[in-house]
């Protein structure tokens, strides 16, 4: 079962970098989770679905994964460039686009 290491992206209601600086690696889950039928809780028997180990660098992942005979899988993040843009440009004479009010 290999594992998966990434770096997570901010959440849509994110503007900021929190939570977004530390490479995670986490099991992929090896048997389906089943219904109680009883309470009607969703369950597994796989306890490593549950574990996600945090690093601070993408190394430190890697070497854990190597370390300890496990298969994994790298995705790098996508690199977005930061938009620079004052409110001032809404206004400002020249503007690209119609001015609606």
């Amino acid at each position: 079962m290999p594992a998966h290491i990434y770096k997570p992206a901010r959440s849509a209601m994110q503007s900021g970098t929190g939570r977004t600086e530390e490479w995670l690696l986490e099991f992929e889950p090896s048997s389906a989770r089943a219904i109680d039928p009883l309470m009607g809780w969703v369950s597994s028997r796989d306890v490593e679905a549950q574990v996600n180990l945090a690093f601070e660098t993408k190394e430190e992942a890697i070497a854990f994964a190597e370390r300890n005979g496990i298969a994994y899988v790298l995705t790098e993040p996508n690199v977005r460039k930061p938009v620079r843009k004052s409110y001032s440009d809404n206004f400002k004479f020249g503007r690209i686009g119609s001015w609606t009010h």
